[in-house]
């Protein structure tokens, strides 16, 4: 009984551990130094969906600043009561209930969780592959694509981001942050895929 806690407890607390966000969410290269199996899953999402890896890694910096549990902050009742929260928006990629449930039976990943950071880069990939089909965004146009991520696909199509200011501001940000992730991976991409490479051949 005792050894069963033992095995349990640490357990906890190696997944609160793998939960934690980057120490430097500013530096791509850090981030998957840091995260050895992220840039994994990120590639695999990239080739699957065609969304550069920059781009959703920027999605999943704004949306929960790599937070695996992220949720929106409650609304207060009378300034000081807990009330509840906005939205079901839930994981590293921020996705609500309908939207991931819409994922899950399109894609085929019925098992995939908003709070595993494989399936939130798949879920990035896929809804940004949904933007380019509905309202012809091109994948490589971070500033639209997350518009559409953050307004819907018909709310894009209606523009009902044109009085939002806020928004675009958010917009421009996650652009300027992909373009530094583009850049930083430039410089250390060669050597993570060599590091991927070498972790297939050692399971052979």
């Amino acid at each position: 009984m005792f050894k069963i806690t033992i095995t349990i407890l640490m357990l906890l607390v190696l997944g609160g551990c793998a939960s934690n966000p980057p120490k430097n969410t500013n530096n791509l290269c850090a981030i998957f130094t840091e995260k050895k199996s992220w840039y994994k899953q990120a590639r695999k999402a990239s080739k699957r969906w065609g969304t550069s890896i920059p781009v959703m890694m920027a999605f999943a910096h704004q949306e929960s600043g790599f937070r695996a549990n992220a949720r929106p902050p409650r609304k207060k009742i009378l300034w000081i009561l807990p009330g509840p929260r906005p939205a079901s928006a839930f994981g590293f990629s921020q996705a609500i209930d309908s939207t991931w449930k819409a994922y899950q039976k399109s894609s085929g990943r019925r098992r995939a969780d908003r709070n595993d950071f494989g399936d939130a880069m798949d879920f990035i990939g896929w809804y940004n592959d949904q933007s380019q089909n509905i309202n012809n965004i091109s994948k490589t146009d971070a500033y639209n694509l997350y518009l559409a991520y953050h307004e819907g696909h018909g709310g894009f199509r209606k523009r009902s981001f044109k009085r939002k200011q806020w928004l675009k501001n958010v917009a421009e940000k996650v652009s300027s942050r992909s373009d530094l992730y583009a850049r930083q991976l430039q410089n250390c991409e060669r050597n993570l895929n060599r590091g991927f490479l070498r972790g297939l051949l050692s399971q052979r």
